[in-house]
């Protein structure tokens, strides 16, 4: 038993128990308390996080004693990562649509049938597989994570769960569920070809870590009504759907949320379909963790609500049983997730939770195709948010997207190839580094500090040139210690000074050796003695 498992002293649940059952199990007693495991560990998300406030109202704060973490070797390798890219392509990817797929939402009826017709002729024909893993190792990550179903349904992977129900919205009298027989995946287009699997491949060939993120909540399948942002509502939404602390919006106020398309109200899921749904959920989500080799994560999003909560709790128990070692991201599953993503932005102190995180932050203005060159942030962005990120103790993931044709924006290439230039050279000090202890990550606004994991070397990298000296004053060398730049052997002289701290001279010629991407950020390697 590894340190994040859980005391475990009562019986185990049966498969399919909660699926076959809409109540909660027992989940009092003393097997976990205050959260913690029998070495002391605690693990919980910050209370913070804006979907741990989601889940908070009904997803119990401490996980059933039958479940466990993620082994201590899946954290380790996930601390080791620190920069990866985050890749969201999908149908909305042929509109060039901000946002992802959120836009279904407030389209018409007609721009909603449109948009759920768009598979019949998707035919991504500049999508390479190995050119995409190649990018993202010449950028310089370890790992991707890739869009396997956003919330608009569609599924960019071989699966043989069925939809059986969706939404005419062109229907005579309005929007109407009807019956249909179909995956709505990528085999469905005249494309046909798995590209999950495909990426997945090319990953493991290359050694880079896998991240597959999968949708909750499903707007095609007319089963998942309300669930989650869905467009279909029903009398007893607020029952259903209400989410934690911070309610759903269409929930609140459902005719202001559906402006544009209209509100419209279904009959509430009968038990069926609520099995039908949750069935459909687990399948998927078993597929992609088994028929593409090693996954290392996979990135939940969204909510399903209180409802149908025990029936996911069960999934969970399931693919934990399947994959003992994947990390599962926490959203919709609260303390249950191994880690979460801060979105956006990057923490402003290190985090006041043990949960590791990974910032996600789209490199143009959405996590989608970015078609406007002047919104890409830039290499210094990405390579200073990493660096921040690191020092802090997280992991850092630029976001970008392909055109319906499968082709990254020139910016996004260029940008990426310039970090991995950069981290060509600095790498040593963000790769597999842990944060300093205590609140030393930093000092003032230039200054980042990492650690090697024997706790021997000293990273410190500076935003700006620090000009012919860098005074650091929270590190104290041994008088055998060597000082050099990162990528650069030869030593530098340095000295303590009892006032001013530890004092390292730079040769005034040496700026000239840092040209081009080289130049975004300045790593010093500090060899304690």
């Amino acid at each position: 038993m590894n340190r994040r498992d859980f005391i475990i002293n009562g019986s185990g649940l049966t498969a399919g128990t909660l699926l076959n059952a809409a109540v909660p199990f027992n989940l009092t007693g003393n097997n976990h308390p205050h959260g913690k495991d029998q070495s002391g560990y605690s693990h919980r998300l910050p209370v913070s996080d804006h979907h741990y406030q989601r889940t908070a109202g009904y997803v119990e704060d401490v996980p059933a004693p039958q479940y466990t973490w993620a082994p201590d070797s899946s954290y380790e390798d996930f601390l080791d990562i620190k920069f990866g890219i985050r890749l969201h392509w999908g149908l909305y990817s042929i509109l060039r649509l901000p946002s992802e797929s959120w836009p279904f939402l407030k389209m018409s009826p007609q721009e909603k049938q449109t948009y759920q017709e768009l598979y019949k002729s998707w035919y991504p024909a500049g999508f390479d597989a190995r050119d995409w893993v190649n990018l993202f190792a010449e950028s310089g990550a370890r790992m991707f994570a890739f869009t396997s179903k956003h919330h608009d349904g569609f599924s960019l992977f071989d699966t043989k769960a069925r939809v059986k129900k969706r939404v005419n919205w062109l229907a005579p009298d309005g929007p109407a569920i009807e019956d249909c027989d179909l995956s709505y995946s990528i085999m469905d287009t005249p494309f046909k070809r798995d590209v999950t699997k495909e990426l997945c491949d090319a990953a493991h060939g290359k050694g880079m870590k896998v991240d597959l993120y999968f949708s909750h909540p499903d707007w095609y399948d007319s089963d998942f009504r309300p669930y989650n942002y869905h467009p279909l509502q029903v009398p007893d939404s607020a029952t259903l759907a209400v989410s934690g602390k911070d309610r759903q919006p269409e929930i609140t106020d459902p005719k202001a949320y559906f402006s544009k398309s209209g509100l419209v109200i279904k009959p509430n899921p009968s038990p069926e379909e609520i099995r039908r749904m949750m069935t459909r959920h687990r399948t998927q989500l078993e597929e992609i963790i088994t028929n593409y080799g090693k996954i290392d994560m996979i990135c939940l999003d969204q909510w399903l609500g209180p409802e149908v909560w025990p029936m996911l709790r069960e999934t969970l128990l399931h693919l934990r049983k399947l994959r003992p070692d994947i990390m599962f991201r926490a959203r919709g599953i609260g303390n249950y997730g191994d880690y979460y993503t801060p979105e956006g932005f990057v923490p402003g102190n290190k985090e006041n939770s043990d949960t590791p995180w990974f910032v996600i932050y789209p490199l143009g203005g959405s996590f989608s195709y970015e078609a406007d060159e002047k919104k890409y942030k830039g290499a210094s962005w990405i390579v200073r948010n990493l660096i921040d990120s690191v020092a802090k103790g997280g992991n850092f993931m630029a976001g970008i997207g392909p055109d319906g044709n499968g082709k990254f924006h020139p910016a996004a290439i260029e940008q990426l190839k310039q970090t991995g230039e950069w981290l060509r050279q600095n790498g040593e000090g963000i790769y597999a580094t842990r944060p300093r202890t205590m609140n030393i990550w930093k000092e003032g606004d230039l200054i980042r500090f990492t650690r090697s994991k024997d706790n021997k070397v000293i990273y410190a990298f500076s935003y700006e040139w620090p000009g012919e000296q860098l005074i650091l004053t929270s590190v104290n060398p041994g008088k055998k210690s060597k000082i050099s730049f990162l990528g650069i052997d030869t030593p530098l002289k340095w000295k303590l000074d009892s006032a001013k701290g530890l004092i390292i001279d730079i040769p005034s010629e040496w700026k000239e050796k840092f040209t081009g991407p080289k130049s975004l950020a300045y790593g010093f390697k500090i060899e304690l003695s």
